[in-house]
């Protein structure tokens, strides 16, 4: 579902966006599942889980620090990465029987529904590098420039260096 602008929530950080908290719980829930793997995949795939699950949400975290909206896509295409290796590293548990399948259902729709997340917000920070953007704007004027070039970097992250 499309927010209006009238609807979109005003964000500050990389905790306040929806696509972090989803993937954060998520993360949260690999990690849970982890733990419940046997020993001797202690240093293999449960390292693994750890490590992807962390990626998960830095790069959210990381991409959002970024000034530009370039490097911000950038960000979330490594996270969708490590979360496409988390939901693998589902099909491993499930062949080796590690887990039973029921448990296993709800954790891909999370997973799925994450993947759903970056890839929108993703297509957002493309509209916004293209200067796609919902407001109507007259043609800029010399003294308008600024204002324009600051439009291709995350006005979030910025605000904060100018306070």
């Amino acid at each position: 579902m499309k927010r209006t602008q009238d609807e979109a929530k005003p964000y500050q950080t990389f905790e306040d966006l929806e696509v972090y908290q989803v993937a954060r719980e998520f993360r949260k829930a690999m990690y849970r599942v982890a733990k419940r793997l046997p020993q001797e995949e202690k240093f293999g795939l449960t390292s693994q889980v750890r490590r992807a699950g962390v990626s998960l949400t830095n790069n959210i975290a990381e991409g959002h620090g970024r000034f530009h909206f370039l490097e911000q896509i950038k960000f979330m295409l490594q996270s969708r990465g490590s979360l496409e290796e988390l939901l693998d590293d589902l099909n491993i548990c499930e062949d080796e029987a590690y887990l039973p399948i029921p448990e296993m259902e709800p954790l891909r729709q999370e997973g799925w529904r994450v993947h759903k997340l970056i890839n929108g917000y993703i297509r957002f920070l493309r509209r916004r590098a293209s200067g796609d953007s919902p407001h109507v704007r007259e043609a800029p004027d010399d003294d308008d420039l600024e204002d324009l070039f600051l439009e291709r970097f995350n006005a979030s992250t910025f605000k904060r260096f100018n306070e």
